[in-house]
C-alpha cells in the first residue's frame, strides 16, 4: 500500500547549505498496514519459525554454550554490513588476548558489540524495560573505544548527521534535525510499548526498526543499534525465551533491497513491502538457525562418540573437549584453567584430539600455540566472510 510520503521534510541550515531533513511521521502507520490473505500466512510462518528455535534450546546440553557463539556471529556479521574486517576467529583470539592479525579497531569494534548485546540482555531480564534510556546505555558500550569513541557514546546527537555523500548537501539522506531527536524518539518508545494497537510483536519491531535508522538518533552506530532493537523487542515480547534471532546475514545477503525498501517506506509510505521482507527474513532466519542448532548436536555427538574410543584418556580427553565446545578458539593454558586439570593432562587430551582431527593447531608456533575446534567453527563461520 502506497500512502504517500511518511513524514515530511524539513529545511534547515547546516553549515553554509541548506539541506532537505525527514522528519518520520509517528507510528503506526495510517491507514493501518493491510496483514491480511498471503502476509497474514507469511506473519504466522515466522513466528512458528521463530517457536521451533525457541523449542530448539531444549536440546541442547547447554543452551549458553550456542548463545556464547550465535552472539559472537552476529557481531562479526552486523558489525561487517558497516565495513570491518574482521571474523569470528579474529574476534575469539582477540577475546583471548592474541594478536588478531586485522586492524585493532575493526575487531574492537565487534568485540563492543558483543559486549552491548549482553549488556542490554541483562538488563532486559532484570526487569529494566526498553527504553530511550536502555538503547542509549546499549549505544554507550557500542562505542565505548576504538572507532566512534568520540562519537558522544549514550547521547542521542545535537548535530546534523547524513547518509552517503561526503556531507548533508550531496547525502543521499539526511535523517531529522537534532531539535526533533528527542520528540521522535519520545514517540517511537510510546509505539514500542503500546498494547492498543493490536499489532504483532514481529511486525512491531518490524515497524521500529525502520523508524529508528530514519529519524538515525545517534552520530554513529545507528545500524548497528537499531538491528539490536528487533532483538531486544523480540526477547521483551516474549517472542524469544533466548536471544537467538539475528537479522544481519539476511540484510547481508540482500543489503540493496534492504537500503532500497527502507527508502520506499519512506518516500511511499508502503510499509508491506518492507513487512513481507522482514517476516520472510524472519523465518528464514530462524529455520537455518534451527538447522545449524541440529548439526551443532550431531557433530557434538558423533565427536564425543570418537573420544570415548580413546581407553583410559578417553575420560581426560573428554573434559578438554568439552571446554573446547564452550571456547572452540582456545589455548592450553585457558584450557588448563577451564578444566581444572594440570598442564600435562591437558597437553595430552589436546595431543589427542589433534590425532582424531577434532583440533587443530593454527598459529604454526612451537609456543603460545592456539588451537582450533574445526569443524565446529566452520559451521560458525558459514557466511561470516568479509564483504
Amino acid at each position: 500500500m502506497k500512502r504517500g510520503l511518511a513524514g515530511q521534510y524539513e529545511i534547515s541550515a547546516t553549515g553554509d547549505e541548506t539541506v532537505r531533513a525527514f522528519v518520520p511521521a509517528p507510528l503506526p502507520p495510517d491507514p493501518t498496514l493491510d496483514l491480511s490473505g498471503a502476509r497474514q500466512r507469511l506473519l504466522e510462518r515466522a513466528l512458528l519459525a521463530c517457536g521451533r528455535l525457541d523449542g530448539v534450546t531444549a536440546l541442547l546440553p547447554d543452551p549458553d554454550l550456542f548463545l556464547y557463539a550465535y552472539v559472537r556471529r552476529e557481531a562479526v556479521l552486523s558489525s561487517q554490513i558497516e565495513g570491518t574486517q574482521s571474523s569470528l576467529s579474529d574476534l575469539l583470539l582477540f577475546e583471548l588476548d592474541e594478536a588478531p592479525g586485522v586492524p585493532f579497531d575493526d575487531v574492537m569494534e565487534v568485540s563492543n558489540y558483543v559486549v552491548a548485546l549482553e549488556h542490554g540482555m541483562a538488563r532486559l531480564r532484570d526487569g529494566f524495560p526498553l527504553s530511550n534510556r536502555l538503547l542509549r546505555e546499549v549505544h554507550e558500550k557500542l562505542l565505548a573505544s576504538g572507532r566512534g569513541a568520540d562519537k558522544h557514546p549514550g547521547e542521542f546527537r545535537r548535530g546534523q548527521n547524513w547518509i552517503g555523500g561526503t556531507r548533508p548537501g550531496n547525502a543521499l539522506f539526511v535523517p531529522s534535525p537534532p531539535r526533533h531527536i528527542q520528540d521522535c524518539m519520545a514517540s517511537l518508545e510510546r509505539f514500542i510499548h503500546a498494547t492498543d494497537d493490536g499489532l504483532p510483536a514481529l511486525v512491531k519491531a518490524a515497524l521500529a526498526h525502520v523508524q529508528f535508522e530514519t529519524i538515525h538518533p545517534f552520530l554513529d552506530g545507528n545500524g548497528r543499534v537499531g538491528r539490536l532493537l528487533i532483538s531486544l523487542m523480540l526477547f521483551e515480547a516474549g517472542v524469544l525465551s533466548q536471544p537467538l534471532l539475528y537479522l544481519s546475514y539476511y540484510l547481508k545477503q540482500y543489503r540493496d533491497e534492504y537500503y532500497r525498501l527502507l527508502d520506499t517506506v519512506r518516500s511511499e509510505g508502503d510499509w508491506e513491502s518492507w513487512l513481507d521482507f522482514f517476516l520472510e527474513g524472519v523465518a528464514n532466519t530462524a529455520g537455518s538457525a534451527v538447522d545449524t542448532a541440529h548439526r551443532l548436536l550431531a557433530l557434538f555427538r558423533d565427536d564425543a562418540a570418537s573420544v570415548r574410543t580413546l581407553g583410559r584418556a578417553a575420560s581426560s580427553a573428554l573434559r578438554v573437549f568439552d571446554a573446547l565446545r564452550d571456547r572452540p578458539l582456545t589455548n592450553l593454558n585457558a584450557l588448563t584453567e577451564r578444566t581444572g586439570a594440570s598442564y600435562p593432562t591437558v597437553a595430552r587430551a589436546v595431543e589427542a584430539l589433534e590425532n582424531l582431527g577434532i583440533v587443530h593447531e593454527v598459529t604454526g608456533r612451537k609456543r603460545e600455540r592456539v588451537f582450533a575446534y574445526t569443524s565446529y567453527l566452520a559451521i560458525l563461520n558459514e557466511g561470516t566472510q568479509p564483504l
